[in-house]
């Protein structure tokens, strides 16, 4: 089995939707991968509340997928994280490129750049859908 790490900043809202939406979907289509996510700056996200974002279950829903790990908290990212995964995913380019280079500056031109902003600058209704579009062409793509 091969794993696919999403990353976001806190390992809240964006990350963990693609996590979910993307082992429901891997699993539907008997893809041998498997998705974790976490958090590239997860003290960032002090006022979150709860482990998971309601943005992010109400997308899931929305789509007919249970979220399995809805009682797991945010994790942050470490090395080993990325040591252990076989495709590396950073949600948003803009934000999350400058956190590879500070943090895990080996890993920076090692991951895949996603688009997607967080909900202070796109709506969750578009942020997730756009998640989801990507989540579909990834699969597409893995062998």
């Amino acid at each position: 089995m091969k794993t696919v790490l999403f990353l976001c900043t806190g390992n809240y809202y964006r990350s963990r939707f693609a996590e979910e939406l993307f082992n429901n979907r891997a699993a539907r289509a008997e893809v041998r991968w498997v998705a974790r996510s976490r958090a590239l700056a997860i003290e960032r996200g002090a006022h979150n509340i709860g482990p998971l974002s309601p943005f992010t279950l109400k997308g899931l829903e929305e789509r007919g997928v249970a979220a399995t790990g809805s009682d797991r908290p945010p994790r942050q990212c470490a090395l080993i994280d990325l040591q252990t995964a076989d495709h590396v995913v950073a949600l948003d380019e803009t934000e999350h490129r400058p956190l590879l280079l500070e943090r895990f500056p080996y890993w920076e031109n090692r991951a895949e750049y996603w688009q997607v902003r967080d909900v202070e600058f796109v709506s969750p209704a578009i942020a997730l859908g756009e998640i989801e579009q990507r989540v579909t062409v990834l699969l597409s793509r893995l062998p």
